[in-house]
């Protein structure tokens, strides 16, 4: 049961009074405090973030002339120099804002605490709540907008950012990821100049193939790993987004972020309330890692749906028979996994049609029923295979997409995202299309698909969800004509009602967010996932730089690291199985690869680094991340380690990157490890050769991290998994 706390104007003066203003609000979480300022009848104001401090030292922010005193959501038109947050038109076709703090309320749960600020303008029934929530449990403070009004007619919102962050001036520089398909979450590493910094993303349907919805902000120079000040913010939006940085000539850059407004003006009825996507926001003096482990202890603590649970090793069928499924090559894969230790099979694209069977990519989705041709004994025939071999069976789906070939169109071809009076454009295939999801009839069709699917098969125990196209022709047949604008915001809406709908029936099931591969890894969308697949490039060498830049904000847990084949199928790079084992470990490690074609000797390896990794797994899923050596830092090595909360067990990863005669290689010096501790190193993995002088030798926690070790990364894609167990 929620509390709620009232704070009135009289209560804030009393209850604040070793504060140097009235109205002075102190949000704290473990390690980090947030001070705005909300006078009755003033202008809610932005005073500090950072370091936490006690109610005593806030007036010490104003002594020491700290207070920032921006305005903490800045609105458009009485003040038009500057960028805002807000910008609106009343229905008199006036665009000015003047707000005022009406009141402030603050709630509480088990879960964390909310500060909720009321703001009025001083002629029109509008109304701004900028709510602040602040974790019990982690070192995160949510912020989010919530708006409404009781004018006349409606008021068009033209810019509506989540919320506004003032950064002191002072050698600071971003961190964010870029990238492209099969190439996701590449490092950007960039100091902040004079003009205006956009990160952002239109692709409507995904949002992280290319741009990301997050970035760490380092204020004191060039970005340091486990040193230096670094705010970290993260958009839990899996929509059209943008993170605005402007510097001007003030002493301050101005960060936005929120729903990009791009083709999204909003009309805003009369007491309809539009709440904008939270921001999350975290601090640390300890570097990126440190922002990095404040994220991950979040995301697991919640906002990954069951970030606490262990994740299954699985197999995938899509780089083994791609759509060639059948019953027979489905038992054998099953059969083999199972094998080699594996806990879950999933069966890939290709599995389902009726009338349009699905033997490549362009047709049939929309009509999820067995292609009986390829599955006899459907899908209800491989769950029981998948028993007899004792592990789980999952599937592959894409609910949010059709096909012009196939009975879901022909049916319904007022179901898609088109413009009226324009042909649609198809996508993947030449004849894939996006369902729009602002329709309800469209999300009741979506549930009904995987409630069938898991009413007729409820031992189903993961689900792979596709998205493989984004939209185009931008137009809806069910949104009326003066609220076309609201489609790229009512998709997700639209979406988020679905799983919440599923995840009410289906809590146990694990739900991969698959979207051409990375598209989908943000934190809008993982309330409801268990789990992202980083990118449809499942090579080793490349999957280091990726997972190197997805770890800035996502957890091991999260994180779908496969062991592709070799070749592999991306880009024909040759690898030994070892090094591609020893990469996907460091995330939720499965296979992606066709494990007849593996050699005896390759399934005894694979079988020996299954069962090796299910003794580190809580360590991997569960740990502290630190981020040794970077691949970004061309050193010819990458490196990286796992430590448990209690620090008595640790993981450690080394990776050879780059390869030439003479070369030099760094020591390696570990991280987050009790210095006064003793630990045993025992390699993992590790082929029929010499053994590592370290081998089973003790060493204090001190040592490896000041001293660090020597490891011999003798020959091309070299790679070094080691345990670090306590002696007590």
């Amino acid at each position: 049961m929620m509390k709620k706390i009232i704070v009135l104007c009289v209560y804030l003066v009393v209850t604040f009074s070793v504060f140097a203003k009235e109205g002075d609000l102190l949000i704290t979480t473990s390690n980090t405090s947030l001070v705005v300022s909300a006078p009755v009848g003033g202008e809610l104001q932005f005073i500090y973030y950072g370091d936490k401090i006690t109610p005593e030292e806030v007036t010490q922010i104003y002594d020491a002339g700290d207070a920032v005193r921006c305005p903490a959501y800045p609105v458009f038109g009485i003040e038009c120099s500057s960028e805002v947050a807000l910008q609106v038109q009343h229905g008199d076709g006036n665009l000015s804002l003047d707000m005022a703090v009406t009141g402030v309320s603050i709630d509480e749960d088990s879960e964390a605490v909310f500060t909720k600020i009321t703001m009025r303008d001083k002629v029109y029934p509008f109304e701004i709540e900028v709510i602040y929530k602040a974790y019990k449990n982690s070192d995160i403070i949510e912020t989010w907008s919530e708006i409404t009004h009781s004018e006349k007619n409606e008021v068009r919102l033209q810019q509506f950012a989540s919320s506004y962050l003032p950064i002191r001036k002072n050698d600071v520089w971003i961190s964010h990821l870029h990238g492209s398909w099969a190439n996701e979450g590449r490092v950007v590493t960039e100091p902040l100049q004079p003009g205006m910094k956009v990160i952002k993303n239109k692709d409507g349907v995904r949002n992280s193939h290319t741009d990301h919805a997050e970035v760490m902000i380092s204020l004191d120079g060039k970005p340091q790993e486990e040193t230096g000040r670094v705010i970290g913010a993260a958009l839990c939006w899996g929509g059209n987004f943008r993170l605005r940085f402007d510097t001007d000539d003030s002493n301050y850059h101005s960060f936005f972020a929120g729903i990009n407004e791009d083709a999204s003006e909003y009309v805003l009825e009369a007491n309809e309330v539009f709440v904008t996507p939270e921001l999350a926001l975290t601090y640390s003096k300890n570097g990126l890692g440190g922002v990095s482990r404040n994220f991950h202890q979040w995301a697991r603590n919640g906002k990954v749906y069951g970030g606490k649970k262990e994740r299954d090793i699985l197999l995938n069928s899509w780089e083994g028979v791609y759509f060639d499924i059948s019953e027979q090559g489905m038992d054998q894969m099953m059969g083999d996994i199972a094998d080699m230790g594996g806990e879950l099979f999933v069966m890939d694209d290709g599995w389902f049609g009726g009338k349009y069977p699905r033997k490549s990519d362009n047709s049939s989705l929309g009509d999820w029923v067995v292609d009986t041709n390829k599955l006899p004994n459907g899908i209800g025939g491989l769950v029981k295979i998948a028993e007899k071999y004792g592990i789980k069976f999952g599937i592959w789906v894409e609910p949010e997409m059709t096909n012009t070939v196939s009975e879901l169109y022909e049916k319904h071809p007022d179901w898609i995202v088109c413009q009226p009076n324009r042909e649609p454009r198809p996508g993947r295939g030449g004849t894939q299309l996006v369902l729009d999801l602002s329709n309800p009839e469209v999300q009741d069709f979506i549930y009904k698909t995987v409630d069938d699917l898991m009413t007729g098969n409820p031992d189903i125990a993961y689900i792979k969800w596709d998205a493989n196209m984004n939209i185009v022709n931008y137009g809806s047949s069910y949104l009326p004509a003066n609220k076309q604008s609201h489609l790229y915001i009512d998709y997700h809406r639209g979406f988020y009602q679905v799983m919440q709908r599923i995840r009410a029936k289906y809590p146990d099931l694990v739900i991969q967010a698959c979207a051409s591969g990375g598209g989908r890894a943000n934190y809008g969308v993982l309330p409801y996932f268990d789990e992202f697949w980083v990118s449809d490039n499942t090579e080793a060498l490349q999957r280091i730089y990726m997972q190197w830049g997805i770890s800035y904000f996502f957890p091991a847990v999260a994180m779908a690291s496969h062991v592709g084949s070799s070749p592999n199928h991306q880009t024909e790079r040759l690898m030994p199985l070892k090094f591609r084992f020893d990469v996907a470990m460091t995330g939720r490690l499965g296979m992606e690869m066709q494990p007849k074609d593996m050699t005896d000797e390759e399934k005894i390896f694979a079988r020996k680094a299954i069962n090796n990794y299910k003794e580190i797994r809580p360590v991997v899923q569960q740990g502290d991340l630190y981020r040794l050596i970077s691949p970004y830092d061309n050193k010819g090595v990458a490196s990286l380690m796992y430590c448990a909360p209690e620090k008595d067990r640790a993981v450690f990863f080394a990776f050879k990157i780059e390869h030439y005669h003479g070369q030099v290689l760094p020591r390696f010096q570990m991280s987050g490890l009790d210095a006064n501790k003793q630990y045993r190193i025992v390699e993992l993995n590790a082929e029929n050769k010499e053994a590592l002088s370290i081998e089973k030798q003790v060493f204090s926690g001190g040592f490896l991290m000041s001293s660090g070790i020597e490891l011999p990364l003798k020959h091309e894609y070299s790679s070094r998994v080691l345990e670090l167990v306590e002696v007590r």
